[in-house]
Order: C-alpha cells, then structure tokens, then sequence
C-alpha cells in the first residue's frame, strides 16, 4: 500500500492554535455541504472500544429546535447561533442484539461468512454479557463518545470551522427535544460548529496551557 499523504507538521500546529471554544457564531455563515459532509464521515470513522460505536450523533440544522435548546443549554446562546449543532449520545446499554448487529456489519463489510468471527463473537459477549464486577458500561459508552468529540473538533480546525463542545447543558431536556427519549440512546455531551462572530474576546485570547515538561512524562 502506497504511504498516505501527510500535512506539514507547523500546519497541524497552527490549526490547533487557531481553534478556540468559540462563544460567538456568526448565524449568517453556514458550512459548506462539502464540508459537512467530510466532518460527518469524521465522526463515523472516529475509533472506539472494539469497534463497537456505541453511540449516536444527532445533527441539528432545523432553527426551532436550535431555538428550543439554548434554555437547555444554561442560556448558552451557541446552539442556535452556529451553522450546524451535534449531539453526541451513548449507547445506555450493550445488548446481545447489538453485538450480533455489529458482527453481521463486519461480515458484510470484509466479505467474510459471520461463522468466522465465532472467536471474536465469544470474546465480545463473555466480556460484556454481562460485564464485570465494577465495569459500568453506561458510563463507559458516554466515556467513548468523548473520543468521537475530540476527533470531531480536530477535524474541524483542520478544515477552518469553529467549534464550542457544549458539557453545560441539560441531557434529559435534549432527549425530548432531539428525539432520543426510549431509543436506548442517551445525550452526553453536544458541540456547536460553524463561523466565529465578529467581536468574541476569546478569539484574540493566548491559549493557556501548561509547558509540555509538566504535562508529558518520558519513561
């Protein structure tokens, strides 16, 4: 297999030094299809505990329903100002069913016989049916969409799109208001993606963090 284009080192660098939990959208710019559509693929491609994706991403465009969040949202004013809204939601529970959903999409995407995978089909099911002692796996579901938040957010500075992840909101209110009440999924966490606004301090703001000597350890 021929080696994968890379982007210059400084130009990762400078896109994560561009992006910032941006406060204020600009509600007249909206991402591009083009865009979205890339971002979109991001959060399905985004790795997980063996492979399971256990979660669900509400995309949220529909201006009333923007609207009807932000009280949701500790008055936050973001997810109705920016171009695109997602809601990331976990997986409440791990199910035999789901197990074999997954298996049957890994058979039918490597072209393999779901018999062959009988091996990994027991790994899978003996270590999370039922899981063990202490592992809780509603909170280690909501732990995985953090992966698929983190990627989100990546991919966006790299493409030139703002982005806000949203943890002050209210998880039950989202459910009714996205349509996740009873879908066995739950809402975690949210973010807002789109343009900054003229006028947010925080865009000019020098980014804080700890030298890399204090938060990197060599061994």
């Amino acid at each position: 297999m021929p080696a994968m284009e890379t982007i210059p080192t400084q130009t990762m660098l400078d896109q994560l030094n561009w992006r910032y939990a941006t406060k204020r959208f600009d509600p007249s710019r909206r991402i591009p299809d083009e865009t979205w559509n890339a971002l979109e693929d991001s959060l399905v491609l985004t790795p997980s505990s063996f492979g399971l994706q256990p979660w669900r991403f509400v995309v949220v465009t529909d201006p009333a329903v923007k609207e009807r969040l932000v009280p949701a949202s500790w008055g936050q004013t973001q997810p109705a100002e920016c171009s695109h809204y997602v809601v990331f939601a976990a997986k409440t529970d791990i199910s035999e069913a789901y197990i074999d959903h997954y298996l049957r999409r890994m058979a039918d995407v490597r072209n393999v016989e779901v018999d062959s995978l009988s091996q990994f089909s027991g790994m899978l099911k003996g270590y999370l049916l039922p899981p063990p002692a202490g592992f809780d796996v509603r909170r280690w579901t909501a732990l995985q969409t953090y992966i698929a938040l983190g990627n989100f957010m990546t991919c966006a500075a790299m493409l030139g799109v703002d982005t806000c992840p949203m943890e002050g909101i209210e998880p039950a209110k989202y459910d009714e208001l996205v349509g996740l009440t009873g879908s066995g999924f739950a809402t975690v966490v949210a973010c807002a993606a789109g343009y900054r606004g003229e006028g947010d301090r925080h865009a000019t703001l020098a980014k804080v963090r700890f030298d890399k000597s204090e938060v990197i350890q060599r061994v």
